[in-house]
């Protein structure tokens, strides 16, 4: 199965680097919107709850764009019937799958952290090292396991497009929760360990119960 994954995601990291389709339009996106802010909100820093939920709402809404392309190539190539009739564990292709949106928001994550922080916060991100780094990692795990079902859950439909959004982002409510509340202390560098412990466990037990959730639908989704 291990074999297997690693094989699709290859394929998959290989087109994305011939056709540079997801990564840099999320990038855009997200250099966009905080581009927006700076000039919308006419202030050169923020700070607390403000520059928290700026940070996490424009990662999130941009990682639908990924979520919207995670099955782009089989869906217009007639692929994923091939996925499905191979005599292969689908599990590999759910940890393909995940793995390389995981991939894409980190990749994501070292354009669009250095412009929030250029352009919204002065530049200052010296307080939030090394705990933003971990509630990244932490959040990457959960967008991509979610990610991953809701995409095969909306790859055959009509109105796709509309239907990743509608079904991502209430899923990711609990996960924009942890991370906000876990980033939102750092941002005015008085973050306490108590807290942090605490929204990162918040963090774990989503990424835990979301991973198992997924491996064990899975299969039953694809054969829907």
């Amino acid at each position: 199965m291990i074999g297997v994954a690693l094989t699709i995601l290859r394929k998959d990291l290989l087109l994305e680097l011939r056709t540079k389709e997801s990564v840099p339009a999320m990038a855009l996106f997200t250099v966009t919107v905080y581009v927006l802010f700076h000039f919308g909100l006419d202030r050169d820093s923020l700070d607390g709850e403000l520059a928290s939920g700026v940070l996490w709402v424009t990662l999130l809404l941009a990682a639908v764009i990924g979520v919207s392309r995670l099955f782009a190539a089989e869906r217009e190539q007639g692929g994923i019937d091939a996925l499905l009739l191979a005599p292969v564990d689908r599990t590999a292709l759910f940890l393909a799958k995940a793995t390389a949106l995981f991939i894409y928001l980190m990749a994501l994550e070292l354009v669009a952290v250095p412009a929030f922080a250029l352009l919204l916060l002065g530049p200052d991100l010296s307080g939030a090292f090394p705990e933003l780094p971990v509630i990244l990692l932490l959040a990457n795990v959960g967008l991509a396991s979610v990610g991953a079902l809701v995409s095969a859950l909306a790859v055959e439909a009509r109105a796709r497009e509309l239907v990743v959004p509608l079904l991502l982002l209430p899923l990711l409510v609990p996960l924009l929760i942890g991370a906000a509340s876990a980033t939102e202390p750092l941002l005015r560098g008085d973050q306490s360990a108590e807290d942090l412990g605490r929204f990162l466990g918040l963090l774990g037990a989503y990424d835990a119960v979301f991973v198992l959730i997924a491996l064990a639908v899975f299969d039953f989704l694809l054969d829907d």
